[in-house]
């Protein structure tokens, strides 16, 4: 019943913003009529149509969820999505911020003025604006901190203190704090008192006077216990507790391996500072996921796919450059062997048969590798296991696949021997894609980089050269 109704709610979706971008086509279309045209061009752009096909856009617009909203900028060009984003309600503003892109993001601040960036933080709780800080101008900034309330100025200062790969940085400072000799009939009538609870509650933390965390109330148990009962004699002592200098990849995992909906954040005496949500983990976990998909493709930053496009060119040269260095390495290897092709024309066909499946092997081991170094499940001293193991895997591979392209090159060719090179270079191609497949994130986590920074196009420069290298040696060696 459930997947059912996030289907009909995802149709549903779908319809409205196939209606917003049919109705933003239409008023272009309409507007392009008016600059066709001069007198009777001014009247048709105040003409009933024009005005009818805006306020059907803004209804549309204002029944859109803020994350919608956003998906929606995504994938509009820039002159439509402006046209979008100046019909979003000014309360919304801040929320439409946090959940669009960096890349997004930027475009949208660009095209508000100051007052209206320092009105739409102030909707934010003080984390939430301390993920759009980075974004902000420094004077927007000093005009939010200069409004907010002392308590928030200083949860402000506390959340912006923090890397943004710790848990700190994750922190929600909405939480809502007990005592343990209290009744559970007074925990419950000051609930009733709240207009809402904050989100994703599941339990209450239980804190002493000086705000050291003691235990924590479950939701559940207030409901089904005894209101006369204490809250000492109800609450858990057994919890998960996070510092705010923790890696926020370790509150994934902790997330993730004990199912949790909360868990607090203390310091090192044991006070309070906040929580984490999963909501937020979720999203952190997104982001970190869309962050090494780019850099496994060498892309430095999340890009705008309507940016302009010498942003975009300034976003891939680096890799792309790099990449045709290789190439050109690539293509001196085969150099060395022009007589050897010249000998035996078949060698160059069958070439990058050789270069695609390594690139293709070390491409899966980076990806295994890359995604256990994130998961942190490889520990010192495990390197030359994960070696020997992915050199086995090779082997086998190699053998397989490498007599299946022997036999084909031999019923192609009639060539034994050309089959026996294609079987053999095919091995040790794998074998190389292995060893480096597993060196080249390693090496980078130990050199401080981001293992999965231009892997992908690392792998496979070395998988062409050497495969190239490898299989016209044996041929030169063995076939001339």
């Amino acid at each position: 019943m459930t997947e059912k109704n996030n289907n009909e709610e995802n149709e549903k979706l779908h319809t409205q913003l196939q209606r917003v971008i049919s109705l933003l086509n239409k008023y272009k279309l309409l507007q392009g009529f008016v600059d066709l045209q001069s007198e009777t061009g001014n009247a048709l752009a105040e003409s009933a149509i024009q005005k009818e096909n805006l306020k059907e856009l803004q209804r549309l617009v204002d029944k859109l969820h803020p994350a919608d909203i956003a998906d929606l900028l995504e994938s509009l060009p820039l002159e439509d999505r402006l046209l979008v984003w100046g019909l979003v309600r000014p309360e919304y503003d801040g929320d439409v911020l946090l959940e669009a892109s960096d890349a997004i993001r930027e475009t949208l601040i660009t095209d508000m003025g100051a007052h209206e960036l320092v009105a739409a933080a102030e909707q934010l709780d003080a984390d939430e604006i301390a993920d759009l800080a980075p974004d902000l101008p420094q004077d927007v900034m000093e005009d939010v901190f200069r409004s907010l309330p002392i308590a928030e100025r200083e949860q402000l200062r506390a959340a912006m203190s923090y890397p943004e790969d710790a848990v700190g940085a994750l922190m929600d400072f909405d939480v809502i704090t007990v005592r343990e000799n209290v009744r559970l009939e007074v925990v419950l009538r000051y609930l009733r008192r709240l207009e809402e609870l904050p989100d994703h509650t599941d339990q209450l933390f239980v804190v002493d006077r000086n705000e050291h965390l003691k235990g924590v109330l479950l939701i559940n148990k207030i409901l089904v216990s005894d209101p006369e009962m204490l809250v000492a004699d109800v609450m858990t002592k057994e919890m998960i507790t996070l510092h705010p200098d923790d890696k926020a990849q370790d509150a994934a995992h902790a997330f993730e391996r004990y199912d949790l909906v909360s868990a607090s954040i203390i310091d090192h005496d044991k006070k309070l500072l906040g929580r984490v949500t999963v909501n937020t983990v979720i999203d952190f976990i997104q982001e970190k996921a869309e962050y090494d998909a780019l850099n496994l493709a060498g892309l430095r930053e999340e890009e705008d796919l309507f940016a302009p496009v010498l942003r975009s060119v300034r976003n891939r040269w680096v890799w792309l450059a790099i990449n045709l260095v290789t190439a050109f390495i690539a293509s001196r290897v085969i150099g060395l062997f022009e007589d050897s092709i010249e000998k035996l024309v078949a060698l160059a066909a069958l070439m990058p048969i050789i270069a695609g499946i390594g690139g293709n092997s070390g491409n899966q081991t980076i990806t295994m590798i890359v995604r256990a170094l994130a998961l942190e499940q490889i520990k010192a001293g495990s390197a030359w296991k994960l070696i020997g193991k992915e050199i086995g895997v090779s082997v086998v591979n190699g053998l397989i696949w490498g007599g299946v392209v022997g036999l084909f090159t031999f019923a192609i060719y009639q060539n034994v021997e050309l089959g026996l090179v294609m079987m053999l270079a095919m091995l040790l191609n794998l074998l190389l894609a292995a060893l480096l497949g597993v060196l080249i994130p390693l090496t980078l986590r130990k050199l401080g980089r981001d293992p999965a920074l231009g892997s992908s196009v690392m792998i496979t420069a070395v998988t062409d050269s050497g495969g190239f290298f490898i299989f016209l040696s044996l041929a030169t060696l063995f076939l001339l």
